[in-house]
């Protein structure tokens, strides 16, 4: 089978990352080489991808789009690959985006759990859920919405020998990541770097609960090397997820003084957008928007917050 070769020069090698932290400065769409048979293609959201033996691969993830799909096709092409299956995370578009032309090219199999199978051949089903209606246009592309799939249900089964499935809810609704046979975790998004959370400060969660519960766990694995897909690769990652526990305890703090006095969804959202220096457009009104219901939903439910109606509105206080 050679030496793996990248998409951008086809003579090129992959390079040892072995006992190191993976520093992001590498080409976009550049084949990476963590431990053994085990990689991943530097993209907005990283895929991961296994070679299962001389001529099969699988991929963890498709990157964002149709062009994604086309620079790992041409990663598959340079090294006489051929793609078994694409194991999916979660539904989210920039993991899915690559599905539909990956699948069309190759034949492979697609997979992935639950929830997030049902909206990897419904893609309409992530705008429609982050809108709470039907979505306009203004949200019906391709970062919110992927074209749709042939995807199966994920299963411990279906894995290449060797692989273990874990599973990481919390950012959305069955989000799992993956453990290869040479000991690397591919962690989807469980956790963003620190410098995306001091940028944007709140970071998409679905299930603040099940989200902090997972960073928990993943704080305590042990394994050759952890690769998160918007994070830099590192051997140990308990310092980052303990990071991302901080920045969401910080965040429902936060929301929690701005409920002083009772307060409507809208101008919470305005309040929080104001202090952290964030622009609101359509995208970022249903993602953090979202995500602003889910820690109100979870302060709520921990008795942190109350909520009242009040002249037909909604009202949200500190309990």
């Amino acid at each position: 089978a050679g030496r793996p070769r990248t998409a951008g020069s086809a003579g090129g090698a992959a390079h040892p990352q072995a006992h190191r932290l993976i520093k992001e400065e590498s080409t976009m769409y550049e084949l990476t080489q963590v431990a053994g048979n085990s990689y991943y293609i530097q993209s907005p959201a990283k895929i991961g991808l296994v070679r299962l033996n001389d001529t099969d691969v699988c991929l963890i993830d498709s990157g964002n789009d149709k062009e994604a799909g086309r620079k790992v096709r041409q990663i598959l092409d340079a090294n006489g690959w051929h793609l078994t299956a694409i194991y999916n995370t979660h539904s989210n578009a920039d993991h899915i985006g690559g599905n539909r032309y990956l699948q069309g090219q190759t034949k492979c199999k697609i997979y992935a759990q639950g929830i997030e199978c049902d909206i990897t051949r419904h893609p309409v089903l992530e705008p429609a859920f982050l809108y709470g209606g039907f979505p306009p246009k203004d949200l019906r592309h391709k970062f919110l919405m992927a074209q749709e799939s042939d995807a199966k249900e994920l299963t411990p089964g279906v894995l290449p020998e060797g692989f273990a499935l874990l599973q990481l809810p919390g950012h959305f609704f069955h989000m799992v990541g993956f453990r290869s046979p040479d000991d690397v975790v591919y962690l989807a998004d469980c956790l963003s770097s620190r410098e995306t959370l001091d940028k944007y400060q709140i970071g998409f969660v679905y299930d603040v609960a099940a989200y902090l519960d997972t960073l928990e766990k993943v704080k305590t694995m042990q394994a050759a090397a952890f690769v998160p897909a918007h994070a830099e690769v590192t051997e140990d990652i308990a310092p980052l997820a303990q990071y991302n526990i901080d920045k969401v305890l910080e965040i429902a703090d936060h929301m929690v003084e701005l409920c002083a006095e009772p307060v409507i969804f809208e101008e919470l959202l305005k309040k929080l957008f104001d202090d952290y220096g964030l622009t609101l457009t359509f995208e970022q009104y249903v993602l953090v928007g979202s995500t602003v219901k889910s820690y109100l939903a979870w302060l709520k439910d921990t008795g942190r917050l109350t909520a009242l109606f009040e002249d037909n509105r909604l009202l949200w206080r500190r309990a």
